[in-house]
This record gives C-alpha cells, sequence and structure tokens, in this order.
C-alpha cells in the first residue's frame, strides 16, 4: 500500500472541502422547496377507497410532534409523531410503530375500518 504523501492528503482534504460545500449550498434550495434533510417524500394516494395524503408541514402556527411533516385521511389531518428511534405513530394506531408516515396513514385506515376519521382538537 503505498505511503500517503502531502499531495495526496492535500488532495483529500480538497475534495472532502469541496463536497462539504456543495451539500451546504443544497440544503437552502431544499428547504425553499418545503423538503427538508432527512424528511419524507411528499404523497397523495388511495388506499383501500381512502385518500391518504403526507407533505410537509407549513408552519401553521400550533405545534407539530411529526417533525415537520403532516398527514390526511380524506382531507381530515392524521396527528403523527416521530419516534426517537425514527418510527412513526399516529394517534389512531398509538402502540404500533411504523417506519413512515405513508405506513402511519395505511395503518390508521386499516384501524378505522371504514369509519370517518374525526379531527382531533389542538390544545
Amino acid at each position: 500500500m503505498p505511503e500517503l504523501s502531502r499531495r495526496r492528503a492535500l488532495t483529500a482534504a480538497a475534495a472532502l472541502a469541496a463536497t462539504a460545500g456543495t451539500a451546504s449550498a443544497l440544503a437552502p434550495q431544499a428547504a425553499a422547496a418545503g423538503h427538508r434533510p432527512g424528511s419524507p417524500a411528499a404523497f397523495d394516494e388511495v388506499y383501500k377507497g381512502r385518500r391518504i395524503q403526507g407533505r410537509p408541514a407549513t408552519g401553521s402556527g400550533h405545534h407539530h410532534h411529526g417533525a415537520g411533516y403532516a398527514v390526511f385521511v380524506d382531507g381530515v389531518e392524521l396527528h403523527v409523531m416521530r419516534n426517537a428511534d425514527g418510527s412513526w405513530i399516529s394517534v389512531v394506531s398509538h402502540y404500533a410503530p411504523v417506519p413512515t408516515p405513508r405506513a402511519a396513514a395505511r395503518a390508521a385506515v386499516d384501524e378505522l375500518q371504514g369509519a370517518p376519521l374525526l379531527p382531533f382538537p389542538a390544545n
């Protein structure tokens, strides 16, 4: 294995600096588009006859536990929360963590069994 020369060390440092500069330059563009780094992608689909939607939440004035993410079932907000381990739970399926907000919406539809989702009062 070749020895690490000063030239190779400086080349590697320059490459790391360029990569870090590109990542920090792209972060504001992603935030301006409404997508936070690490935030799940938006979705809009019909699942078992119910329309489920999810998207990064905008600042609506009340506190979101869903890490800045809003989920809706037939247009009614399904309150979701991200756990410390990265899993998601909802007010409907609170004891069954799932990997994504889409999975939380699907689990809520399954649990509702055709019943409408009622608005959850915000404190």
